[in-house]
């Protein structure tokens, strides 16, 4: 592990990791030499797209934009586009970060705070696999080769669900007995990195009550009250809340008990359903892309139309039983990829919450009680992790 004084470690770099389903995100960061010991400056940043993909591709951007290396080929696996993200930076001259900070989805019930990996963290994570068995098994892989590629670098561990430890035992609590809870079965959150990031951008221009909603492949809605989270949609698993690309979001406990006595589906046979070929996807015969199910409403597809509306509903719902529980609502955030650049979702959104004193026509974010901002989850990443290298 890195052994240095506070002062040497700040003039050091952090490479951060975002893993996806298919891709993988990475900004390179060095603290700020303007005495701001919160922030961070971005160096160089860029994705592994498409990976297990043909058409898979390599881009690392300077912090302008400016493409300094696109390279298009075939990744087999987050590892393989891990080493090919570690070649293209040491040719560039960037070989020994400090730290390398891990997004992690899930860490069970007992890591629910950003940290160094100990031995004993480690432990933890493989045994709260069960809790996620589709993201903690690759997030592992992805650990054990990122400490053989960046040698003596410390890694670190952000957990997307640590923003929600805030949230009360009314939304954390499941319906379900005792003794469930006390196994860990409670709502987690997701996104919370994500959202974290809105916090800190937001400051002091952060009302009292606001909502945001992660919209993307993967979407949620938060419920944020003086800066912490006190609900949000998605709850033990990734899983549920809204509709999204292909998952189903919450459904009808009654559902699945009905597939596996009609269709004798075990775990892995619902898991592979509710995760793969539901929600966008199950709607529009297979469509998940928000783009894609735009151009195909604008050709009078009817299936794409259902697809978006439904999509679009449920995210009103949420914003307006957020907004009920706070006793109002003073500002509505829209993030993620579809959430920055579908201003038709944004719109359908918006076009239901009248009552709130939100209308369709501030849906672009730039007045009002709507705002659309770019989620900086690689950034708050860097910010945490030179924390806790500074001891703090």
């Amino acid at each position: 592990m890195l052994q240095s004084t506070a002062s040497t470690v700040r003039a050091q770099t952090i490479l951060v990791l975002n893993s996806g389903s298919s891709s993988l995100k990475f900004g390179l960061f060095e603290a700020a030499k303007d005495g701001n010991k919160d922030d961070e400056v971005l160096l160089l940043e860029g994705s592994a797209q498409g990976i297990g993909r043909a058409d898979g591709s390599l881009q690392m951007r300077s912090p302008d934009g400016t493409v300094k290396v696109q390279r298009d080929h075939l990744m087999e696996s987050q590892t393989d586009a891990l080493r090919k993200l570690a070649e293209v930076l040491a040719e560039h001259g960037h070989t020994r970060p400090a730290a390398v900070g891990h997004r992690v989805v899930h860490g069970g019930p007992n890591l629910r705070t950003h940290q160094r990996l100990t031995p004993q963290v480690l432990q933890l994570l493989k045994a709260a696999i069960h809790f996620a068995p589709l993201h903690i098994p690759p997030a592992l892989d992805l650990i054990e080769h990122a400490s053989k590629i960046f040698g003596d670098a410390e890694p670190i561990v952000c957990f997307d669900n640590a923003f929600h430890r805030s949230m009360p035992p009314v939304a954390a609590h499941l319906p379900l007995p005792q003794r469930y809870f006390d196994a860990g079965v409670i709502r987690y959150g997701f996104h919370g990195l994500s959202y974290e990031s809105l916090v800190y951008r937001l400051g002091a221009n952060l009302p009292k009550r606001a909502v945001f909603a992660h919209l993307g492949n993967g979407s949620s809605v938060c419920a944020v009250r003086d800066g912490s989270s006190i609900d949000t949609s998605m709850g033990l698993t990734p899983t549920g809340g809204v509709p999204m690309g292909t998952r189903s979001g919450d459904l009808d406990p009654g559902v699945l008990l009905y597939l596996m006595r009609t269709e004798s589906l075990d775990a892995d046979g619902l898991e592979k359903l509710l995760n793969s070929e539901c929600g966008l996807a199950g709607l529009a015969d297979g469509e998940s892309d928000m783009q894609a199910l735009a151009e195909r409403i604008a050709h009078g597809d009817a299936d794409a139309e259902l697809a978006v509306d439904v999509f679009s509903t449920a995210v009103r719902k949420y914003v307006g039983a957020y907004a009920a529980l706070m006793g109002g609502l003073d500002l509505l955030v829209f993030t993620g990829g579809i959430g920055e650049h579908s201003e038709d979702v944004r719109r359908r959104v918006c076009g239901g919450l009248a009552f709130l004193g939100i209308s369709a026509d501030e849906c672009d974010g730039s007045s009002g009680k709507c705002r659309v901002m770019k989620a900086e989850e690689e950034l708050q990443m860097a910010r945490h992790c030179r924390r806790l290298l500074d001891g703090a």
